[in-house]
């Protein structure tokens, strides 16, 4: 399913924080979401998941414009930050929780977890701990799996190598790269890892003062040299 991007303009006082005249993700792709900090990234992100109002413009999931209706919910997936974590359940209650929004049954949940057991690497489940006493990794962890529970058409995961080890970051890569590619799903990351980037994204959109200033082909992983050729620059 697209998401298609039109004339998109949020303000903060007088700082402009995203302006998109006109922007299409392929329903399929697997998008990288590049900038430096303050570039406009997670606010991008909120206003395609409806959490910020626009104050100009829209983004339409398919042919449903995400403001005006709540259908594309049940197809998406998302993990932002800490905030969509309810952190006094513990992880286990936390993936029942969401499985139950989803009309997931307890054994479903279950199998789908257990297809995480080397990205959680035995810290997250079987601990009866909440989650806010979990270590930012491990929140992570339990954020980018919630997000994926139930096989959403569309992915999308803010800074999802932020706080882990390089063993988690490589088993994500890995997950998120396959999921893509065995479901078709639409996977949206944003990360400041140029590396990991350019590593699992076939497309890459680069952004400055809320602006998508190159949209990048990488299906022949040849972003990288440009992408540092360009934050060279601006260091």
């Amino acid at each position: 399913m697209n998401i298609t991007i039109e004339q998109l303009q949020k303000n903060f006082g007088t700082k402009v924080a995203v302006d998109i005249e006109s922007y299409t993700i392929q329903s399929g792709d697997m998008l990288g979401l590049v900038g430096n900090n303050g570039a406009g990234k997670t606010t991008l992100f909120r206003l395609i998941l409806d959490l910020l109002k626009a104050d100009r413009g829209n983004v339409c999931i398919g042919t449903t414009d995400v403001s005006r209706s709540e259908d594309w919910k049940n197809i998406t997936g998302a993990f932002i930050d800490e905030g969509f974590l309810i952190d006094y359940l513990t992880p286990e209650e936390y993936f029942y929780f969401v499985g139950r929004m989803y009309g997931l049954k307890k054994e479903v949940v279950d199998e789908r977890v257990a297809k995480f057991d080397r990205f959680m690497n035995g810290e997250v489940i079987g601990h009866k701990k909440l989650i806010r006493n979990y270590s930012a990794g491990n929140k992570q962890k339990v954020g980018i799996i919630s997000a994926m529970l139930h096989q959403p058409q569309i992915l999308i995961l803010d800074e999802p190598f932020n706080f882990l080890d390089p063993s988690s970051q490589s088993i994500i890569k890995h997950l998120l790269k396959a999921y893509n590619e065995e479901t078709g799903a639409t996977v949206i990351i944003s990360s400041h890892n140029l590396n990991h980037t350019v590593d699992i994204c076939q497309r890459i959109a680069l952004l400055e003062n809320g602006k998508i200033i190159r949209d990048i082909d990488n299906r022949d992983y040849s972003a990288e040299k440009e992408l540092e050729d360009y934050f060279n620059v601006t260091e």
